[in-house]
């Protein structure tokens, strides 16, 4: 029995850090696969109405957004206080739509064209105007699969 007798003073064996840069490698790739960047940076101010139905896109990769609002402060002294519409990242006027339209289809594979949508992203106090210019334009150039961005209704 003598091979049992504790030693008094036995140091707890250290951490093995020999995984950590796996771990650290492992997370970073999670956060790059599940983060999306933004596409575009809103110069439109937009104020989304209340809907009553909310249908949500499967695939977003697919959307392209046309927006339209009154432009932010830091573009009002240029650009004035009239509803503008944004495509991508700059202002573009209702003629440009069918260019912006046609680049946006190119982007996609063949397979994927029929499934495009636009989405109108409108300030709520944009006049119905504007709306149906953009719409008829749409209309023109084909781009029949369109969505109305609003917020859910709060009860």
């Amino acid at each position: 029995m003598a091979k049992f007798i504790k030693n008094g003073k036995k140091e707890t064996p250290a951490i093995s850090t020999a995984s950590l840069p796996d771990i650290v490698f492992m997370i970073l790739m999670f956060f790059m696969v599940s983060t999306s960047m933004r596409q575009t940076d809103r110069k439109v101010q937009v104020s989304l109405p209340q809907a009553s139905e909310i249908a949500k896109l499967e695939r977003k990769d697919l959307a392209s957004y046309i927006y339209i609002g009154t432009p932010t402060s830091q573009f009002q002294a240029q650009y004035g206080t009239d509803s503008r519409i944004q495509l991508n990242d700059s202002f573009r006027t209702i003629d440009d739509i069918r260019d912006f339209i046609a680049a946006e289809r190119e982007n996609l594979s063949e397979g994927d064209r029929p499934f495009m949508t636009v989405s109108i992203k409108a300030d709520e106090d944009t006049r119905m105007g504007i709306i149906t210019d953009v719409k008829q334009e749409l209309r023109r150039c084909s781009a029949l699969k369109i969505m109305y961005g609003a917020r859910k209704a709060t009860k």
